[in-house]
């Protein structure tokens, strides 16, 4: 961005004047300002970067994740773009939680509030120092959304910039994945997979940096910051590994000085018709359950009315096209290697269920914006990666949204296998995931129970963890079609089967599930959306009526303060008081 050189307010000569309307025109500007200009130039900022738009490159890098620990070298390459296009790149830094690594463990509880802590923390940095946009780069799951809810809340000018897959590992002849550890220990407390071979496997499945391989939660949401527009199109599938990402990460930075100049915004870019391409995109790559949680609280803060029904509405006029994992055969690389996201997003465009004349954070059109990519041709795309419209995986999309006496506000279940899922059995109820992973592991599981883990719902846990490693113990233990697991809580990306999670109302708010006994039986039925106990309204209500609510796990510190904020995970578990619905 160029602009002329004048007398500056204070009588200096020696810059270019700074346009005004900028937010860092406030500490940058006249001779009230001179202590500020100060402290930049102790940085090494120079004249002419205080001249330039002020671009924020928030930077999660962190040795707690092989998602997060390349991250410095993807800020860089975008601190480099920005630079190079005539701006003053400002990186700053902001958490992450290793989901993979928690998973399991109480401390799982961190990793939804960890979305709130990164959203609030790059809206203060971008607030208190006065940015005028931003580069937000992401690893681990709750980055996507974090950052992404944190571009909508300053809406500043903003760029997504992923920091990519990992590629998958080879185990015995085969390509592997996270996913097929944590099924290993199920598999090897089963007597089918040796120590010796679990060993092997962990040493395989992770071969260096990157987001977990499949399309779980981390790709998931990175394929629809393309649906959405607030990243550019094609620019999701790069592995981490690759000088192509470091490309990704420059041209996000050059993107961001573009957006400036034309003042290009979230609130101009995400609209209702954003989110029904973002849900059709997610159900057509048979995406994680998990961003029907982010993107209903994104759409919550965007202030745009989506309902979780639409998810169900959308899916069942959207096939399945994208053959990936956990419920098929390929991961993100796979997907790259046929030209990335923006492939199935124009066999979607010419099938009629996308909204082309979407923005993009390019200024471009969705429809624009595939036209303007150099793209395989349509018959060069391997159909047994990402299948044509007209001869899907499944004729309806991958999520399914189910109601009942259970589920009065909704639950989400990932449909991953190729049969209609019928669940009828005995509930087997815990009150936590701990205890209901050492029945699994004790060997208890029987073909047709249902399992239920309460009390790990937004409020109740706090923090709505995952369980991938119970369904993949499940799943492990060679139950993954004849057992049914429901959950307040949520599930990884990895999860497959018949797993419910996202119950609403949760336990602690005093929903259904926190009547149901052990014995009661449950039904999942996925033609009929419904989830179900065989037990009467009044029935339920009583037991509701006699129940003690658990007292709160944690009475201070920050589970205890975002406990008591999150929203229900029918509207996205929001806490930003403007976001939730009562």
């Amino acid at each position: 961005m160029s602009s002329q050189r004048s007398d500056d307010t204070d009588g200096r000569t020696d810059r270019d004047a700074k346009d005004p309307e900028l937010p860092s025109a406030a500490v940058t500007e006249g001779a009230d300002r001179a202590p500020h200009r100060a402290m930049f130039r102790a940085m090494g900022y120079d004249d002419r970067d205080l001249s330039a738009p002020m671009v924020g490159i928030a930077n999660p890098a962190a040795e707690i994740t092989p998602c997060n620990v390349h991250l410095d070298d993807v800020a860089a390459a975008a601190h480099d773009g920005v630079a190079d296009a005539g701006g003053m790149p400002v990186e700053f830094g902001t958490i992450t939680i290793s989901d993979a690594i928690s998973m399991g463990t109480e401390g799982m509880k961190a990793s939804l509030i960890s979305r709130e802590v990164i959203a609030d923390s790059v809206e203060l940095v971008a607030f208190g120092e006065s940015l005028d946009a931003l580069v937000t780069v992401a690893g681990c799951d709750k980055n996507l959304p974090g950052m992404m809810m944190a571009a909508i809340r300053t809406d500043l000018p903003t760029v997504f910039c992923y920091g990519g897959t990992i590629l998958p590992g080879e185990f015995q002849g085969e390509q592997v994945t996270i996913q097929d550890v944590f099924e290993g220990v199920g598999a090897h407390a089963e007597g089918d997979l040796s120590r010796a071979e679990l060993e092997e496997l962990e040493h395989a499945a992770c071969p260096g940096e990157g987001s977990c391989a499949g399309m779980y939660t981390a790709n998931t949401m990175a394929t629809l910051s393309e649906g959405l527009g607030l990243a550019p199109l094609g620019s999701a599938t790069a592995p981490a590994p690759t000088e192509e990402r470091q490309r990704v990460a420059e041209r996000a930075g050059e993107t961001a000085l573009d957006a400036v100049a034309d003042r290009r915004r979230p609130s101009e870019i995400l609209t209702r018709e954003s989110f029904e391409n973002a849900v059709a995109l997610q159900v057509a790559v048979g995406g994680s359950t998990n961003a029907v949680l982010h993107l209903l609280a994104l759409a919550a803060e965007a202030g745009i009315d989506l309902e979780i029904g639409e998810f169900d509405e959308i899916s069942r006029r959207t096939p399945h096209v994208a053959n990936l994992r956990p419920g098929g055969t390929y991961v993100m690389a796979d997907l790259h290697r046929q030209g990335g996201v923006p492939v199935v997003i124009r066999r979607l465009l010419d099938a009629g269920l996308l909204h082309g004349d979407a923005a993009t954070v390019t200024g471009r059109t969705i429809r624009e914006e595939i036209e303007h990519l150099d793209l395989p041709a349509d018959d060069e795309v391997d159909p047994e990666v990402v299948r044509p419209v007209s001869n899907p995986i499944h004729e309806q999309g991958a999520i399914v949204v189910l109601e009942g006496n259970l589920a009065p506000d909704g639950a989400v279940l990932k449909v991953t296998g190729d049969d209609v899922v019928e669940h009828e059995g005995p509930a087997r109820v815990f009150e936590d995931e701990e205890t209901a992973m050492a029945w699994v592991q004790d060997g208890n599981l029987q073909s047709g129970d249902t399992l239920v883990i309460r009390n790990e719902g937004p409020r109740g846990g706090p923090g709505m963890r995952e369980m991938l490693g119970v369904t993949a113990a499940v799943v492990g233990q060679g139950h993954e079609d004849d057992v049914a697991l429901l959950t307040d809580g949520r599930f990884s990306g990895a999860t497959r089967g018949p797993m419910v999670g996202h119950v609403a109302p949760e336990a602690a708010a005093g929903g259904p599930i926190a009547a149901l006994e052990d014995g009661d039986t449950v039904r999942v039925d996925v033609s009929d959306r419904t989830l179900a106990v065989d037990v009467s309204d009044a029935e339920i209500q009583r037991r509701l009526d006699e129940r003690e609510p658990p007292a709160p796990a944690y009475e201070s510190g920050v589970l205890a303060k975002y406990g008591r904020t999150f929203g229900s995970a029918a509207d996205g578990a929001p806490t930003n008081p403007a976001a939730r619905r009562e």
